[in-house]
C-alpha cells in the first residue's frame, strides 16, 4: 500500500493528474443535483475543490497557477470563436445600453465598497481601503483588478508612502468562492423575482432574432405589373431598388433557371426569395403572391443543399465563384442558423450551407466546386485555435498608458485572447483562417476549460478558506464580499429587466460579464441552452475588465 500512500500525498505527475481529475468529476457528479429544480452545474467543482484542499490534498503553487490561467484561456477562446459573428452584430442593435448597465454594475460595486469602508468607521472596525480591495476583487471574481492593486501597492511602498503592504489577497480568497455563488443566486433570484418562465423567454429571444436578423423569405409571384412587362431581371432589381434571386420561372408552361439576362413578361410564375424586409414592397411592386406547387419543375430542376468544406473557397464572395455560368442559381445562404439572402457580395465561409438549384449534372459541379464533404467538418482546425491564442496573449499584455495612473493597464489573459477570438471569429476570412469547429468540439474545449479554471481556484483557497472565513476578521470579509456581489446585480437585473425590457437570457449573459465570471457564464449557457448569454457577456466583457482595473487601482490611491 506504500505505492498508494506515496501517490496521494507525494507531488509528482500522477499526483497532480490524480487530484484534478478527482476534484471535477466529483464536482460535475454533484452539480447535476437540482434543489427546487434548480442545479449548479459545473460551478460545484469549486466547492469540491476547497474542501479536498482542506483536508491537505494540495498542488504546487506555479503548476496550480499554469492550469489555473490556461483552462480559462481554453474557455474564453472558445466562447469568442464561436460567438464572434453574432456579437457584433449584437453590439450595433443593443450593445450601447448592455455596456451601460454592465458600468452601473461596476460603479455601483465601487460605491458600495466605498460605503461599507466608512460604516465599518462608524460602527468601530474599521479596515483599510487596500483590504476592501482586495473583498472587492474578490467579491467580483476579478483577478486582473487584484493584480493591477497588488502593482500600485508596491510601486507605493518602493516610493516610501505606505510602510508595509497589505495581504490583499486574503481578502480576495476568502471571498472569491462565494462571488462566485453570489453572482449566480443573483441571476436566479432575478428569475423567481419575475416569474421567468425559460421556455417563453426563448420563444420570445426567437422570434426577437427573426426580426432582427436579414432573414430570408420564400415567395411565388405572378407577374402583374405592367411597370416591369419586358424587362430583364438586372433592370427590375435596378428599378426596385430591392436584392432578390429569381430561383425558377414558368412562363407559358415552361420552366427555366432565369438569369440577369432572362426577360418577364406579364403572367410569368416566379419563385422568389428576398429579405424579409423586402418581401412585402416586391410582392407589390411586381404583382400578386399566389400558392403554386412548384413539383412538376423538379423533373428538370432540383434544389440541393451543400456544405462549404473545402478551405479555398473560405473567405471568398459568393459573385466572385461565378456559379451561374454553370447554369444553377444560389438562392440562399445557411449559416448559424439563419438564412442569409445569396447576394453576390456575401463572403463566404467554411460550413456554410448553400441552397442550390439547378440540374444534377450543374449542381453536382458545384458541389465538387464547393466540397460537401461533411467528413472534413469534423477535422479540427488546431492552426486557427492556437495562432490565435498566441496573438491574443501578446495583445493582453500590452500595457495601455493612463494619465495619472501608477502602472498602466492590461487586458491580461482572459481579456486578450477574448479580444482576439471576437474578431478572428468574425474576420479571420479575410486571413484564410477556417474559424469553423462543430459545436460538440466547441463545448467540449469550453468544459475542459472551465472545469480547469474552477478546480484550479478551489484548490488554491482551500487550505486557508474555512480557517480565515470562520474567524471574527474573515467573518466580515464574508459578510461584506456579499453585500458587494449581490447588491449591484440586483439593481441593475430588476432595472434591465422591468424598465429596459430585456430578455433574462441576454441579462444573464450581460451580468456575468458585468462581473467578469467564467463560472457564471457557464451557469448562463447551461440555463439558456443556447450562445446569447456568451454573446451579451462578450458584448460587456472588455470594457468592463478595464473599469475594475483602472477603479481598483483608483480606490487604493485615492484612500492611501
Amino acid at each position: 500500500m506504500d505505492w498508494l500512500i506515496t501517490l496521494l500525498t507525494k507531488e509528482s505527475i500522477a499526483h497532480i493528474i490524480l487530484i484534478y481529475a478527482f476534484v471535477i468529476a466529483i464536482g460535475v457528479m454533484i452539480g447535476k443535483i437540482k434543489i427546487f429544480g434548480i442545479s449548479l452545474g459545473v460551478t460545484f467543482v469549486l466547492f469540491v475543490g476547497i474542501a479536498v484542499a482542506h483536508f491537505g490534498f494540495t498542488v504546487e503553487g506555479e503548476v496550480l497557477h499554469f492550469i489555473r490561467e490556461f483552462g480559462l484561456i481554453l474557455f474564453i477562446f472558445s466562447i469568442g470563436i464561436q460567438v464572434g459573428p453574432g456579437f457584433f452584430s449584437s453590439f450595433k442593435k443593443g450593445g450601447m445600453k448592455q455596456n451601460v448597465l454592465a458600468a452601473s454594475v461596476v460603479i455601483l460595486g465601487v460605491l458600495t465598497t466605498i460605503g461599507i469602508y466608512y460604516f465599518l468607521q462608524l460602527i468601530g472596525r474599521p479596515f483599510s481601503m487596500p483590504m476592501l480591495v482586495g473583498v472587492l476583487s474578490g467579491a467580483v471574481t476579478n483577478t486582473p483588478g487584484l493584480g493591477a492593486a497588488q502593482e500600485a501597492l508596491k510601486q507605493l511602498h518602493d516610493a516610501g508612502q505606505i510602510s508595509e503592504i497589505p495581504p490583499i489577497a486574503l481578502g480576495y480568497a476568502v471571498a472569491y468562492p462565494l462571488g462566485v455563488t453570489g453572482i449566480i443566486f443573483s441571476l436566479i433570484l432575478v428569475r423567481v423575482f419575475f416569474k421567468i418562465n425559460l421556455e417563453k423567454e426563448a420563444k420570445r429571444l426567437s422570434k426577437a432574432n427573426v426580426q432582427d436578423t436579414d432573414t430570408t423569405k420564400m415567395l411565388n409571384i405572378r407577374i402583374q405589373s405592367k411597370a416591369i412587362d419586358g424587362k430583364s431581371i438586372s433592370e427590375i432589381r435596378r428599378l426596385l431598388g430591392r436584392k432578390f434571386i429569381v430561383s425558377r420561372l414558368q412562363s407559358q408552361g415552361q420552366f427555366s433557371i432565369p438569369n440577369g439576362k432572362t426577360v418577364l413578361k406579364i403572367d410569368d410564375l416566379l419563385f422568389v426569395v428576398a429579405a424579409e424586409a423586402d418581401a412585402e414592397a416586391i410582392v407589390i411592386l411586381m404583382g400578386e403572391a399566389i400558392e403554386y406547387d412548384w413539383q412538376e419543375s423538379e423533373n428538370e430542376m432540383i434544389s440541393t443543399r451543400i456544405i462549404i468544406t473545402r478551405s479555398e473557397v473560405n473567405g471568398k464572395t459568393l459573385g466572385s465563384l461565378k456559379l451561374r455560368s454553370l447554369n444553377v442559381n444560389c438562392t440562399r445562404v445557411i449559416r448559424a442558423d439563419f438564412d442569409l439572402l445569396a447576394s453576390p457580395d456575401l463572403v463566404l465561409q467554411v460550413g456554410d450551407r448553400v441552397i442550390v438549384v439547378g440540374n444534377p449534372e450543374s449542381t453536382k459541379r458545384v458541389e465538387a466546386m464547393l466540397g460537401n464533404t461533411l467528413k472534413r467538418l469534423d477535422e479540427p482546425h488546431i492552426f486557427t485555435f492556437f495562432i490565435g491564442i498566441f496573438v491574443g496573449i501578446i495583445f493582453g499584455s500590452i500595457p495601455f498608458a493612463i494619465p495619472g495612473m501608477p502602472m498602466p493597464v492590461k487586458l491580461g489573459l482572459a481579456g486578450g485572447p477574448l479580444v482576439v477570438a471576437l474578431l478572428i471569429g468574425r474576420f479571420g476570412f479575410n486571413l484564410k483562417l477556417i474559424t469553423y469547429t462543430t459545436q460538440s468540439a466547441n463545448l467540449m474545449l469550453r468544459e475542459i476549460g472551465i472545469t480547469l479554471f474552477l478546480a484550479s481556484v478551489g484548490l488554491a483557497s482551500g487550505g486557508m478558506f474555512v480557517e480565515t472565513a470562520f474567524s471574527g476578521t474573515g467573518l466580515i470579509w464574508v459578510l461584506c464580499g456579499v453585500v458587494i456581489t449581490t447588491l449591484p446585480l440586483l439593481i441593475v437585473g430588476i432595472i434591465g429587466r422591468k424598465v429596459m425590457k430585456f430578455n433574462y437570457f441576454t441579462l444573464m449573459g450581460l451580468l456575468a460579464g458585468s462581473m467578469t465570471d467564467p463560472p457564471a457564464l457557464a451557469y448562463a449557457n447551461a440555463t439558456a441552452g443556447n450562445d446569447t448569454p456568451s454573446i451579451s457577456y462578450s458584448t460587456v466583457y472588455p470594457l468592463t475588465m478595464f473599469l475594475r482595473v483602472v477603479l481598483a487601482q483608483i480606490l487604493i490611491l485615492a484612500f492611501i
